[in-house]
């Protein structure tokens, strides 16, 4: 027999398993086993009983538990996925690049997150085209997951492809119903196509599933854009239903009001928005307008004070702000705030209008020339501005010229009675009497037209004024001469000025 100190560490499985065949075990044994391992010399099969019975005992002391092992590595392709988005989300793009490039060229350009996290770095550099082909490449590797499919779209919508990029969120629809997002998008597809139903269905199959701002919002243009204005002010109003502390909201809601003629809830709704957020410029800025439609430009003017605090570089605010002073006959004060405008807003043509028409009121015509030429410039489909145009050149004997622009302002604008009215003026002091006595009576045609309409409010005191001179002048064979000195300047300024504050309430909407 052989001592237990040359028996090996580590015995092989096949003598345990008959080991434990031979010696079953049981609690009564225990105390036996223990002795005998531990004081005495005893064979290999005694030692191997032993400690069966010593790991079955089971009141004696528990066997400690195996220490877990390595965690099983993830596979290649999603192993640094977790690191890619961490860099991301942290704005750590030269990290994240590197990892992407690691990552791709381990997998072989197979990882589908490091090919989306790629795509949109890409997207936000303006390589719109790179990342769209990126995004494309993760739908060959995913077809399934809808996150591409809108990724896919919405570079296609960046790239002005708004029909391709509604079959790929037609598609996703497929795949995911309720996703309010998806549908969104669609209708701002269909917007651009000019597809205004399916736009608006769609629109609202996104608030069904999630009432979100900007859905409303988007609605309500759709809307705007066919030129249902009471839809729209129905669509605000559910809005500031489900968000009551939107400012934007409640002031959108007020301009709507204001756009329909009904000042009082317009205000309210402007008051409404200021309780909320009393710096909120917009709701400021259509409020004093408000105001200063009214004449009351001291308290529009210490609006527009708060206004400019917080938004100090605001083209409409100076408009406003240059219409007030005009109104109080501060001309230099005027111009000078107007012309700050021009240059926060070179392509706002109702500002050039403003600026013509103060510079009309002052006589100085050349500077009115100029300006308002630039605002045909970007305007050029307006009537009243080749009015105030051939008042200007009227000015300064250029009476071709005047007639040519009476002529288009006529053409462009059919409905207004202060272009045949001047334009009869005009013909008056070149001794045209029959063609006067024509536009005379096409002034008279118009006016008749917008006293039907309910609008004859809308027509400054002076335009009836100079009517009434210009009347019986027409007569055939009157003899004296008709000497109007302030009709071709006082006029365009008056109706103009009311024009202006309209213009300046309909930037805000």
């Amino acid at each position: 027999m052989q001592e237990p100190s040359s028996q090996p560490s580590g015995l092989e499985t096949p003598n345990i398993e008959s080991d434990r065949a031979d010696y079953p075990v049981n609690a009564s044994s225990s105390d036996d086993s223990i002795s005998t391992h531990v004081g005495s010399s005893a064979g290999p099969s005694d030692e191997i009983s032993s400690k069966t019975d010593l790991t079955s005992d089971v009141t004696g002391p528990p066997k400690p538990k195996r220490r877990p092992g390595k965690a099983p590595d993830l596979p290649i392709y999603e192993r640094r996925n977790w690191l890619i988005h961490l860099h991301y989300v942290r704005k750590d793009i030269e990290n994240c690049k590197s990892l992407i490039d690691e990552q791709l060229n381990e997998s072989q350009g197979m990882c589908e997150y490091a090919l989306y996290i790629q795509a949109l770095l890409l997207r936000e550099e303006g390589k719109i085209q790179e990342s769209l082909e990126l995004f494309q490449r993760t739908v060959q590797i995913n077809p399934n997951n809808v996150d591409n499919l809108k990724q896919v779209a919405r570079s296609l919508f960046l790239l002005a492809r708004h029909k391709a990029a509604l079959e790929v969120y037609l598609e996703a629809t497929k795949l995911n119903p309720q996703n309010w997002e998806i549908f969104h998008n669609q209708g701002i597809c269909y917007m651009y196509l000019k597809d205004y139903e399916n736009a608006a269905v769609s629109l609202k199959s996104a608030i069904q599933l999630n009432r979100h701002d900007t859905s409303f919002v988007q609605l309500a243009k759709v809307h705007l854009l066919q030129n249902d204005v009471a839809s729209a002010i129905e669509v605000y109003k559910h809005a500031v239903e489900y968000s009551p502390e939107n400012p934007d909201l409640m002031t959108t809601l007020g301009l709507l009001f204001l756009q329909v003629g009904q000042t009082q809830k317009a205000f309210e709704h402007l008051g409404n928005a200021l309780t909320y957020d009393p710096t909120f410029a917009k709701a400021i800025l259509a409020a004093g307008s408000i105001i200063q439609l009214h004449g009351d430009y001291d308290v529009a003017l210490t609006k527009y004070r708060v206004a400019a605090a917080a938004t100090p570089e605001s083209a409409q605010l100076w408009n406003n702000i240059g219409m007030c002073f005009f109104g109080k006959k501060k001309h230099i004060a005027a111009i000078s705030c107007l012309k700050r405008a021009a240059y926060l807003a070179p392509f706002e043509w109702k500002v050039f209008y403003n600026l013509g028409l103060i510079h009309l009121s002052i006589q100085q015509y050349a500077s009115a020339f100029h300006f308002i030429s630039g605002a045909i410039s970007l305007k050029p489909k307006n009537g009243e501005l080749f009015m105030l145009l051939a008042v200007a050149l009227a000015n300064l004997d250029d009476k071709d010229n005047a007639k040519k622009a009476y002529n288009r302002a006529a053409m462009l604008d059919q409905n207004d009675p202060v272009i045949c009215l001047n334009y009869s003026v005009l013909l008056y002091k070149m001794n045209e009497r029959r063609n006067a006595a024509k536009q005379f009576a096409a002034y008279e045609k118009r006016l008749d037209g917008m006293k039907r309409d309910g609008k004859a409010g809308e027509i400054d005191s002076q335009v009836y004024e100079t009517a009434a001179k210009l009347s019986p002048l027409l007569q055939v064979g009157e003899k004296f001469v008709y000497k109007e000195s302030s009709s071709n300047t006082s006029l365009p300024e008056s109706e103009g000025y009311a024009m202006s504050d309209s213009s300046s309430k309909s930037s805000f909407v």
